[in-house]
């Protein structure tokens, strides 16, 4: 098995903490106390109000594997119903809460090296101040030396205002690094002609029915919309008729995990090799936490191990 990249490795570390916003308990009432309840419509606001009170087009074409039809029934609607800097407050609330609490907590039964081995508390009991504080701070380093030209997403998340507690800082430098690899891996699949459909049922193909199960519904595409993407790949001699990846469809996609690591080594190289590695050791055991309220069966895909 092919060692992943030094880009992916820090991609697995800083994803579940900006993660919790989708599936941490805390998130949803941050929002219903601003006024936004459902799911969906907390996602859409609070994912895409770094933009503006925008509509649908937009969104569809950033967020890439998204139904239009999914889209717009959310947007511009839900901005009737709270304003982007409302959504923005009130995600980052859910989520600095949900980690504050995480990192309070004893660590899960399955976790990394012991905390000592990165020169950090022992005892594996709550994380302290300190090593959050620094992580926040290496993190925030490299979220803000992130390529931000052909980076929508990315840099309208560069844009808004760097919160002051640490945990909310750590946040917001893992959505605007998570972003911003989405934005790269975005335009290294452009580069092979896939559309949204496509491109989620090509990643099914490589990991089997379950992803579908999970990723279409929640991503709003329909039986007829996935079969035709999935005949399509077929057509290019991509996908077998049973579904699952041909050679030549596992090749392609390599191409592209390795372009969007490329377009993700940017904020790392800036960085420095020693302060990144020290960024993973302090990031270890807080998303060891993270993952805690991440479930196996997720559509971003993200493993809890």
């Amino acid at each position: 098995m092919t060692e992943p990249s030094a880009e992916r490795r820090m991609w697995a570390l800083f994803e579940p903490l900006h993660a919790v916003t989708y599936f941490a308990p805390q998130c949803g009432p941050a929002f219903e106390e601003a006024g936004l309840t459902g799911f969906w419509r907390r996602y859409f606001a609070g994912r895409a109000a770094a933009l503006g009170p925008i509509g649908p087009e937009p969104v569809t074409a950033a967020f890439f594997g998204f139904a239009p039809a999914m889209v717009a029934r959310a947007l511009p609607g839900v901005w009737s119903r709270i304003t982007p800097s409302a959504a923005v407050a009130a995600r980052t609330a859910g989520a600095t809460a949900a980690l504050t609490e995480l990192f309070a907590g004893p660590p899960p039964a399955k976790a990394g090296p012991p905390l000592g081995e990165a020169g950090m508390s022992p005892d594996r009991a709550g994380l302290s101040s300190v090593q959050i504080a620094e992580a926040a701070d290496l993190l925030g380093e490299a979220a803000r030396a992130v390529d931000l030209p052909g980076r929508v997403l990315a840099a309208a998340h560069a844009g808004l205002p760097w919160p002051a507690d640490p945990v909310a800082r750590l946040w917001h430098a893992a959505t605007i690094l998570r972003e911003h690899r989405g934005d790269g891996h975005v335009a290294a699949l452009l580069t092979t002609g896939v559309d949204g459909a496509e491109s989620l049922a090509w990643r099914a193909s490589l990991e089997g029915g379950r992803l579908r199960e999970v990723t279409q519904p929640a991503r709003g595409w329909t039986d007829e919309e996935w079969e035709a993407a999935a005949a399509r790949l077929c057509d290019r001699g991509w996908v077998a008729a049973d579904g699952s990846a041909t050679a030549a469809g596992r090749e392609a996609y390599a191409r592209v995990e390795t372009l969007t690591d490329q377009l993700a080594a940017g904020p790392w190289a800036r960085l420095g090799a020693a302060a990144t590695q020290r960024c993973a050791e302090l990031l270890a055991p807080l998303a060891d936490r993270a993952r805690q309220v991440i479930p196996d069966d997720n559509p971003i895909p993200l493993r809890r191990h």
